[in-house]
């Protein structure tokens, strides 16, 4: 049996058109058309209508909102305005980029892998030797080897690069590009993972940021080109929330213009000299303020990525907020990679834990907001991803809110319902548009969907990091896996059958004139409890998913891709 993703070879990559003049002024009126419809209902949901019979509730629910508003606030700073960075021609000599001599440039293409199936790793390794590399460059491929395996050492050797592997997995995939690092000495490095296949004009299309020495690295967009099918269809059902069009396209992109778009691993090119510079500067910074006297250093102290299950954003925070170098972060905004996206809910969720607990506990730890040499901006950009994943503090209370209502019969707000559509409708439909014009035709509604599927990972990365619980790292598997798919869901089953219960309950009070909510209160809680269905709906749908039998093999496409 083939691959998986066989039948999505032929894909071509997304290309984003960036937004007219025209539409950005359209997009910042609705921005703050509905900045200011949100203001209005808070000073008035505040001010007037708190339910003193059921005050803790009353407070709960609109603190949440507030909360929520706060996070609207951040996004529309992240998403403001663009500024991509001018491109340039490829560099022909050292000289370009700031280095010295006139010399070759040598880039170094790192692969880095654990566990994953040495035939997806030789896609990759097929892909970087397919680059295009520009005069005057040179491209060396290593394979990094976290497993240490027998396969994969006959794997390179049969495509011809570099194999390089380690017995111990200290600091896990940051571990095992400094283990690279000191052992290889490129001038520029590219970053990819197991499954990472670069395309033939990667290097082409990024070395010229780097004629400017200050830059550091180049993010490039991630792209899942196989995102399951629609049955019966060639259209992405993208059932697991996996496409990052709008984190890329979207948020990456226009935080570029405050030198806060972060380096998200795989996709990326490197200058040595800025990882080395920030790795070092910190160190001897660290020893200083520990260890008064003289210092003595060893490279095993060196961490060119920080140990971290973040170790992507970690260090990019690091490098941006180092005083003396200023370094500068480029994102590019056109596909120059495929990547493979998790097929299978337990794979989904090892990815979603990650991406959690890393952020929180950089929040919690070292906090970006409280470095000094962090420009302001750059931190509100910092600030709009840590508010994201506090959400799962306040979002609970919006789920729960019309389950309470329903189940006692008591409004978590007192006002006339005339009053209150008047405040709640303006805001809403403000920002919904906003919201549809600032995120230039990305479905705005999977950034919901995922908020909501995603919480009991939130939640629980959240106890993790506050208990100061080591945040585990395991690679994002590169096969489908469907076991356990319920038990990793049951949350979400549980709030549905409990928002049901209250419905039915609710409703059943009303036929017999029992309800203490008054039908046209009555209605809008049972609209919210439908709407709150559908957003906690999408992980439940992704569990009990299950792709159409492929249609043809993989074999073909490399020759023995098992060994």
């Amino acid at each position: 049996m083939g691959y998986h993703f066989a039948p999505f070879e032929g894909r071509k990559p997304p290309h984003w058109t960036p937004p007219s003049k025209e539409q950005l002024r359209c997009w910042h009126f609705l921005a703050a058309l509905s900045l200011g419809q949100g203001t209005w209902y808070l000073y008035w949901r505040w001010s007037e209508t708190l339910n003193p019979d059921a005050l803790l509730f009353s407070i709960s629910v609109a603190g949440a909102e507030t909360l929520a508003f706060v996070g609207c606030l951040l996004f529309f700073h992240d998403i403001w305005s663009l500024a991509d960075t001018p491109r340039a021609m490829p560099p022909e000599r050292a000289q370009d980029v700031g280095l010295v001599g006139n010399r070759q440039i040598v880039i170094d293409v790192l692969i880095t892998t654990y566990n994953e199936d040495p035939g997806i790793v030789a896609l990759s390794i097929q892909a970087a030797k397919a680059l295009h590399v520009p005069p005057g460059c040179r491209a060396l491929i290593h394979i990094l080897d976290d497993g240490d395996r027998a396969e994969m050492a006959i794997r390179a050797a049969k495509e011809g690069v570099n194999y390089i592997a380690r017995q111990q997995n200290t600091g896990f995939k940051a571990g095992n590009l400094r283990h690279a690092l000191l052992r290889t000495t490129g001038d520029f490095f590219v970053i990819c993972d197991a499954d990472t296949r670069v395309l033939p004009g990667f290097l082409e299309n990024t070395l010229g940021y780097f004629r400017d020495a200050k830059v550091a690295w180049v993010q490039t967009p991630h792209w899942f080109y196989d995102l399951p099918a629609k049955r019966g269809g060639t259209r992405e059902a993208d059932v697991f929330l996996s496409d990052p069009g709008l984190f890329f396209d979207v948020i990456q992109r226009r935080r570029h213009r405050n030198n806060a778009s972060f380096c998200c691993g795989a996709g990326s090119i490197h200058r040595r000299e800025a990882v080395f510079d920030t790795a070092l500067s910190g160190y001897a910074r660290h020893l200083a303020q520990s260890a008064p006297g003289p210092i003595g250093f060893t490279n095993r102290d060196l961490q060119p990525f920080r140990y971290h299950v973040s170790e992507d954003i970690y260090t990019s925070i690091l490098t941006q907020a180092e005083p003396e170098a200023r370094w500068r972060s480029v994102y590019h905004p056109d596909v120059e990679s495929r990547m493979l996206s998790p097929w299978g809910i337990k794979a989904w969720a090892t990815q979603r834990l990650k991406y959690a607990g890393g952020s929180l506990d950089i929040l919690f730890h070292n906090n970006p907001l409280r470095m000094r040499s962090l420009p302001w901006h750059t931190k509100l950009h910092y600030a709009a991803t840590f508010w994201s994943y506090l959400s799962c503090l306040w979002l609970p209370i919006l789920l729960a809110a019309p389950v309470v209502a329903l189940a006692t019969g008591t409004a978590p707000l007192k006002a006339d319902i005339s009053t209150f559509f008047l405040h709640l409708l303006p805001m809403l439909v403000a920002t919904e548009l906003a919201l549809i014009a600032g995120c230039w035709g990305h479905d705005v509604n999977k950034g919901r969907l995922l908020a909501v599927a995603t919480l009991p990972l939130t939640l629980r990365a959240f106890w993790q990091v506050l208990r100061k619980q080591r945040i585990g790292f395991k690679p994002t598997p590169k096969t489908p896996l469907f076991s356990d798919a319920i038990r990793t869901v049951w949350p979400h089953f549980a709030l549905i059958g409990a928002t049901v219960c209250a419905v039915v309950f609710a409703t059943w009070q009303a036929a017999f004139g029992q309800s203490g909510l008054g039908l046209p209160f009555l209605l809008v809680n049972l609209f919210w409890a439908a709407w709150n269905v559908f957003l906690l709906s999408a992980a439940p749908r992704a569990a009990l998913w299950r792709p159409a039998p492929l249609s043809q093999t993989y074999d073909k496409m490399v020759e023995g891709s098992h060994p």
